[in-house]
Formats: C-alpha cells, sequence, structure tokens
C-alpha cells in the first residue's frame, strides 16, 4: 500500500493479472542426443548418469527412447519430429495430378476457343483454310 500525497488518500496496489504464456516444447538436435547418449556410456560411478540427466533437465525416458531410436539406426528418428498426421504419398500424387489435369483442360479450351476465331476470322475474309492431310497431298 501507499498514500497518495496530494489527497491522504491510501490506494491499495492490485497485484498484475497478466497471464503467462505457457512454456513452449523442447526440441533436441541429433548431435545434441547424440552427444548426451555418448557422455551416459562414459559414465562410470554410482550417480553420474543422475547427475548429467539432472544438469542436462532431462529424464530418463528421454535416454530410452533416443536410445531405441539409434538401436533402430533412424538418423531422421534422432532430429525433431513433426507432430501431427502425415501426409500419404498417394493423396499428394493425385492432388497434382488433378492440378495438372484442370490445367491441361484449360489450356485445351483456350486453344479450341483459338481456332473456332480463326476459322470465323477466315470465313469473313474469304481464305480458304486447308484442312488436315491436304497439305501432304499436294507435294
Amino acid at each position: 500500500m501507499s498514500e497518495n500525497p496530494n489527497e491522504n488518500e491510501v490506494v491499495e496496489e492490485r497485484p498484475s493479472t497478466e497471464v503467462v504464456t505457457r512454456a513452449a516444447r523442447r526440441r533436441y538436435t541429433a548431435e545434441y542426443k547424440l552427444r548426451i547418449l555418448r557422455e551416459v556410456e562414459a559414465c562410470k560411478g554410482t550417480g553420474e548418469i543422475g547427475a548429467l540427466l539432472r544438469r542436462e533437465g532431462l529424464y530418463s525416458s528421454n535416454l530410452t527412447k533416443w536410445r531405441q531410436q539409434r538401436e533402430r539406426g533412424e538418423l531422421e528418428g534422432l532430429a525433431a519430429q513433426r507432430r501431427g498426421p502425415k501426409e500419404d504419398p498417394q493423396a499428394v500424387e493425385n492432388a497434382r495430378l488433378k492440378r495438372e489435369n484442370e490445367r491441361l483442360r484449360e489450356e485445351l479450351r483456350k486453344a479450341q476457343l483459338i481456332i473456332e476465331v480463326q476459322k470465323k476470322v477466315s470465313q469473313l475474309l474469304g481464305v480458304p483454310l486447308e484442312e488436315p492431310g491436304e497439305e501432304d497431298r499436294s507435294k
């Protein structure tokens, strides 16, 4: 509490109501994981592994998971994993083919429109059009 010097009233200070943001999820690089596993394997005395875990702020479950990943040879597994559902490669390919199909359909529609306009212009100008294959007969 503090006093207001102007009015001799007591003003009560209120605590801050600011909401603290939630801590971000920790992500470990493959190099870090491998370095910690090497340090754990180098520990010989009683309690050294526990001291290492406390120093690094890790849990023993981290070591277990990282050892399994290393044994399976998952080098990419040692890197941070993206969360959420994985994309189906077949669905991705289908979506790409559908986009390409739509693009080609639009190009075909434009080409047909241009051909129709050329036909109408040639009719208006009285220029006869050669049918496909006629140029081969004239030679």
